[in-house]
């Protein structure tokens, strides 16, 4: 009797250890919309900073010890919300997870099995143990339709994707840490009921979880210049728009967001998917190469500036969870474990550090705190503020000048934040009026820094 008391208390104190590691995010309850509408906020009304993960195999490929180890580094990363799909893409229906179950019964939609579903319970269970919330896509597109990629076969129809979207609403609708996204990398086809698929199994989760107000829901397409906008943005459903860019180069994310972000009635917007880590460029490593964590950075900060409310990194090798017992798909080169600490991956967390050291909740977009603008995202220069903070992003620490007076105060302290390494160079003083050149303290490629601009008698914390 005396061993297992001391085996309780053993795991207790390693629970203590962990809680305070993890203080858990959930704990300030289910996201929603701001008062302004541009960013998500916990029920209490904390502000929440959007720090996601594209792990759409995650519910597929990864057993339970995996999955756990994958969400407890995540989060000591800094990430805060992981996006993964249900019904998955590579063979989703037929190739069996790691408890070697299949999701549903004769591929119908209203026949789910509930033992394959306990495995996502658990991994969902567990994401929340670690304040990490699930972006929780309820099938991969290609369940509509066949395409050049995923499996199908063609499973939905209006009438049972309202089934299945009232089911699986009815089972996740308890859990705290949970956000719908559908879409799942499929564009509606014109002339079909597609739409009206995805409007359906957005009413049967909305109802499944009593009302659209306790339903977060987004969509995520393929690449289109807004977004899932360009369809949904004045259904009632649709909480925030979801982008996807792709994973070229230079891709002016930026004007994307810009344009969807102006669009009334004003919704929340985030690139769900921007280029991935060690990607293909184009899906063409042979003669493109592969991308890399400045490709990565780059992205993320000029969709932030642009005025996203949170960001999601990728990774080529980790989407799929590429191992040896697996298919692949593109080219990966290292299994997922070793990927989990390629450079950007690790670098996730200054973003998230920084997004967080100031007020968020009055941010908004502004170039005109800078006189050069370029359109090319090679070099471009993004910036954004708050009622007394500004935040410039410069892609190759050019020389830069400032149009002060933007934000509070008589006087402005300036210093330089290091995306690559999170550390700080101090950028001095100056009067809050004029213009004012501010010089990075390196220039080229791979160079990015970010300008942090103070109101001086707000004592913001430092970085």
């Amino acid at each position: 009797m005396k061993k297992y008391t001391i085996l309780a208390l053993f795991v207790l104190c390693l629970s203590a250890v962990f809680a305070q590691n993890f203080p858990s995010p959930i704990l300030n309850g289910r996201l929603k919309i701001s008062d302004n509408k541009r960013f998500l906020v916990h029920e209490n009304g904390k502000p929440f900073f959007w720090m996601g993960d594209t792990a759409w195999e995650l519910f597929h490929r990864l057993n339970k010890e995996q999955a756990a180890y994958f969400l407890k580094k995540r989060a000591e990363q800094g990430f805060t919300v992981v996006q993964a799909v249900a019904l998955a893409e590579f063979d989703g229906l037929h190739a069996p997870n790691s408890e070697g179950e299949t999701p549903l019964f004769h591929d119908d939609p209203r026949q789910p099995n509930d033992k394959y579903f306990q495995h996502v319970d658990f991994i969902v269970d567990e994401a929340a143990k670690v304040g990490i919330y699930i972006a929780l896509l309820p099938t991969w597109g290609d369940k509509l339709f066949k395409a050049s990629w995923g499996n199908g076969p063609e499973i939905f129809t209006p009438e049972n994707a309202r089934i299945y979207g009232k089911w699986i609403g009815n089972r996740y609708k308890d859990r705290k840490n949970i956000i719908w996204v559908l879409g799942g990398d499929r564009n509606p086809r014109p002339n079909t009921n597609d739409e009206k698929v995805w409007r359906e199994m957005a009413a049967g989760i909305a109802e499944a979880c009593g009302g659209h107000a306790n339903a977060l829901l987004s969509y995520h397409p393929q690449p289109v210049e807004k977004g899932s906008a360009e369809w949904f943005h004045h259904d009632e459903w649709l909480d925030f728009n979801m982008f996807q860019t792709g994973h070229c180069r230079e891709t002016p994310v930026y004007q994307y967001i810009q344009r969807v972000y102006n669009m009334t009635p004003a919704k929340p917007v985030i690139d769900g998917e921007p280029i991935y880590e060690d990607h293909p460029v184009c899906f063409n490593a042979k003669e493109l190469g592969t991308s890399n964590a400045y490709d990565v950075r780059k992205a993320i900060y000029l969709n932030l500036f642009a005025g996203a409310f949170g960001a999601t990194y990728g990774c080529h090798d980790i989407w799929q969870m590429y191992s040896p017992y697996r298919p692949a798909v593109n080219g990966p080169h290292i299994y997922w474990q070793e990927a989990m600490d390629l450079p950007a991956a690790n670098q996730m967390r200054f973003v998230h550090k920084l997004m967080e050291s100031r007020p968020m909740l009055d941010r908004v977009p502004d170039q005109s705190l800078v006189v050069e603008n370029s359109l090319d995202a090679a070099d471009r220069i993004q910036a954004t503020r708050g009622k007394d903070y500004a935040l410039i992003y410069n892609a190759k620490g050019k020389e830069m000048t400032v149009n002060l007076g933007k934000i509070s105060g008589e006087k402005v302290t300036a210093v330089w934040f290091n995306p690559r390494n999170g550390e700080t160079k101090d950028a001095g003083s100056f009067d809050n009026k004029g213009q004012q050149k501010f010089k990075p303290p390196t220039e080229g490629y791979n160079q990015d820094w970010v300008l942090v601009l103070d109101d001086a008698s707000k004592n913001h914390p430092k970085l």
